[in-house]
């Protein structure tokens, strides 16, 4: 069968190779976009359920302290996770985790599918490219899944603040079953929506936009300290894992502190239905102004920021590299599409 021989590239150091360059045969089956849709999907699906399980417990604390739970109001992020599994067992500290999970992979694999999906179209379709089009593509991947997702959300939420000896909820069906009935039918699903969007609109846009930009400045400028070839695809340059976790993780560092305010102005709308006064979080604006004037900025507005460093970085840092490890596990060797969707090739002066 005809073969083509691949371009001949350069290697990090600049020094020509002495391997043959890899040949590509033109019979061998290319990846459909429907191929690769669907192993992006599962890429990000993994990728989120990774992330967030490494996390859950800080994620549960973070909800009783921005809804000021009761039992633990009057404590601070690590002593409420060492009361938890006093009071609650050690599973306590999972409480809502298996809501989170039905939704978070549906909510990553959406996230990061359509994030790639909004940026060919934002390049090829529009002409918008370099840094913008990895902003908007973040921003607008981010409010995609969570209106796809926002419900179980709100069960999650629910579901997590509840303590040990509470029965509002039996389960995850019965709190669907209960808000659909007490809170107006599917509009209470999406109590506290438009905060969580506008919030989530700078979060995905930036974290996205963090992540994608390193990753391209780091290939570029300094390949053979950052990057590596990919194991079954020597002319791809891939970020070495030490690299993606921190990359990742100042990805999330950066978006977390500039969306938090609307992430708490979102949760007190999420838990209206179950608090006292909760005719105080009718709005997003509404909700931001009596937080703002009970508790100020520090302890109201930022309240659990800390927690939310702690819980985030490691987060997001684990979903960029499982979703990347995932990916470069998805596409054949050899191929344009690998190439362009996994790393850069070794004399590519840029990253899409």
């Amino acid at each position: 069968m005809a073969e083509r021989h691949a371009t001949p590239v350069a290697p990090v150091d600049g020094v020509a190779p002495t391997r043959p360059a890899p040949r590509l045969d033109r019979g061998a089956p290319q990846h459909t976009n429907s191929s690769r849709w669907m192993r992006n999907f599962l890429a990000g699906g993994i990728a989120g359920c990774c992330a967030k399980t490494t996390i859950a417990p800080l994620d549960r604390v973070k909800i009783l302290l921005q809804a000021y739970n009761p039992h633990y109001k009057h404590l601070g992020v690590f002593s409420t996770l060492v009361a938890i599994p006093r009071k609650e067992g050690f599973l306590g500290l999972y409480k809502g985790n298996g809501a989170m999970m039905v939704r978070i992979f549906p909510y990553g694999a959406i996230q990061f599918t359509a994030f790639e999906k909004y940026k060919r179209v934002l390049s090829k379709q529009m002409g918008i490219t370099g840094h913008v089009h990895r902003l908007l593509a973040g921003s607008m991947a981010g409010i995609t899944a969570v209106i796809f997702t926002y419900p179980l959300d709100m069960v999650r939420a629910r579901l997590a603040y509840q303590v040990k000896g509470d029965h509002g909820y039996r389960g995850i069906l019965h709190a669907f079953s209960l808000i659909y009935k007490k809170e107006g039918g599917f509009r209470g699903f999406y109590h506290g929506l438009v905060p969580t969007i506008i919030g989530m609109a700078p979060y995905a846009g930036f974290s996205f936009f963090t992540f994608s930009t390193l990753k391209s400045v780091g290939l570029t400028r300094a390949p053979a300290l950052l990057g590596r070839p990919s194991a079954d695809n020597p002319d791809v340059l891939v970020l070495r894992t030490p690299i993606n976790l921190l990359f990742g993780g100042t990805a999330g560092a950066i978006a977390q502190t500039i969306s938090y305010p609307l992430d708490v102005a979102r949760r007190r709308m999420q838990l209206a239905g179950i608090l006292p006064n909760s005719e105080n979080f009718g709005s997003m604006w509404q909700t931001l102004t009596n937080v703002y004037k009970q508790y100020g900025v520090r302890r109201g507005l930022y309240r659990g920021l800390s927690l939310n460093y702690v819980r985030c970085v490691p987060s997001q840092a684990v979903a960029f590299t499982t979703y990347e490890f995932m990916r470069q596990q998805g596409y054949g060797q050899g191929t344009k599409q690998r190439a362009d969707c996994v790393g850069v090739k070794l004399r590519a002066s840029k990253l899409n």
